[in-house]
């Protein structure tokens, strides 16, 4: 065994020893708080004004900076400092119905399989993009920002059936073209890479080409596409307490691992967030832990498995997922397919909500404050709290020119107990 390969070795059963201790703390902690559910989630409402609302004080004034008592003052959330997307399916390209109903909701989006090597090269050395290209086409069309997914991914499974049986030799030279197709194609066009997929569930690319193959990997991604931050992306992290092997302390192991092996670039933290029953206790607890690592925290995957309670799992996750203040965003994995999605549809096939759709939909309408009008003091002023973003604000009062004037104004994050902003005539 080389001396690189030796420490490796030696950095994963140091960091084995620390998990064991870490994580028998946290699954005693879920236990035992486990029933305490309502309260939790009572109490994940009331930190949703410390991470991600700010108070806003609007003062209305005429030309001559005189307040303006008694104005109407509408506000419209243009932009949502909390990213909401939804992966999409092929069928974006053809069905009217899905893309009326698409466009109408999200300006972030994910290719279900469009861009997966097995996708892409099924034949070896037949290399084609032509839905990728289209879908990619569409959505820049109206200006929706994309996830790139996958590079590799490290489940023999889900390998090209040809790649397989590869030589590790053999093996590292495919891995290598399957760079250089996809990565500078679309260089430039992806907010983030997801990498390596699942590579703490499983190590078949590191098997055959290495134990420093996942560091290669990213140093490599990041050359092609500097600007895109790439990603671990794993599942059970925070769906499942028994998952001992993405778990997440071995989730910042694996990171640590990453950066000993000379990866220093942009990276983030992908959760696929795949749940059946969901245990919103242990979903905090993990991303208390994950959120030590600094690094941009998304929900890359997000769906809830059938059952009675459905709908009623996915409401108390998103809320869980976006009162926690490391969550950057969250995309939901329900790509719609006439013949049913892969575990969660939002619609049916006439693009009528189903009750998971009206939970994404009153989510939404929340963030972005649909329909809130309210009305100026004696002083001009009015007051309440934002959901941080960009927002386009309405006055209308009688004794202006026009009788309504329009500003816009961003909400951000400040140590400030309010923001005072002027809207002058």
């Amino acid at each position: 065994m080389d001396g690189q390969n030796l420490e490796v070795q030696e950095l994963r059963q140091e960091h084995q020893k620390k998990a064991m201790s870490s994580l028998l703390l946290l699954i005693e902690h879920n236990h035992l708080i486990g029933f305490l559910k309502d309260f939790m989630l009572r109490k994940t409402k009331c930190t949703l004004f410390q991470t991600r609302k700010s108070k806003v004080k609007l003062q209305a004034v005429d030309s001559r900076s005189q307040p303006l008592a008694n104005a109407t003052i509408s506000i419209k959330q243009i932009n949502s400092a909390f990213s909401i997307g939804n992966a999409i399916s092929p069928h974006i390209l053809t069905n009217v119905g899905y893309q009326e109903w698409y466009n109408s909701s999200f300006k972030l989006t994910v290719f279900e399989n469009e861009m997966k090597w097995w996708f892409t090269e099924p034949i070896q050395g037949k290399v084609d993009y032509h839905l990728a290209d289209g879908m990619l086409q569409y959505v820049k069309n109206y200006s929706m920002l994309v996830r790139g997914h996958n590079i590799v991914w490290e489940n023999k499974d889900q390998l090209p059936s040809w790649a397989k049986t590869l030589s590790p030799p053999v093996l590292s030279a495919a891995v290598e073209r399957r760079f250089y197709s996809l990565v500078p194609r679309y260089q430039g066009q992806m907010m983030h890479w997801d990498v390596d997929n699942e590579n703490i569930h499983f190590s078949y690319l590191e098997s055959q080409l290495g134990e420093n193959a996942t560091a290669y990997f990213y140093k490599k991604a990041h050359d092609m596409d500097s600007n895109a931050i790439l990603f671990l992306n794993e599942y059970g992290t925070i769906e499942n307490p028994d998952d001992m092997v993405a778990n997440p302390v071995n989730y910042l192991a694996k990171i640590q691992e990453i950066r000993s092996m000379g990866y220093n670039g942009p990276l983030g933290i992908g959760l696929q967030g795949h749940f059946d029953t969901p245990n919103i206790p242990y979903i905090r607890s993990a991303l208390d832990i994950l959120a030590t690592a600094d690094l941009p925290i998304w929900i890359t995957e997000l769906d809830v498995s059938s059952r009675p309670l459905q709908a009623e799992y996915l409401n108390d996750i998103m809320w869980e997922l976006h009162a926690h203040p490391a969550v950057s965003g969250i995309i939901i994995w329900s790509p719609w397919q006439p013949q049913g999605c892969y575990k969660m549809c939002l619609t049916d096939n006439d693009f009528k909500n189903l009750p998971t759709g009206d939970v994404v939909d009153n989510f939404m309408r929340q963030l972005s404050h649909e329909g809130l009008i309210g009305t100026t003091n004696d002083n001009g002023y009015f007051e309440t709290s934002l959901y941080h973003g960009d927002y386009e604000v309405i006055i209308k009062h009688p004794t202006t020119r026009d009788q309504s004037f329009t500003h816009s104004f961003n909400v951000a994050k400040s140590q400030k107990s309010s923001t005072l902003v002027k809207l002058s005539a």
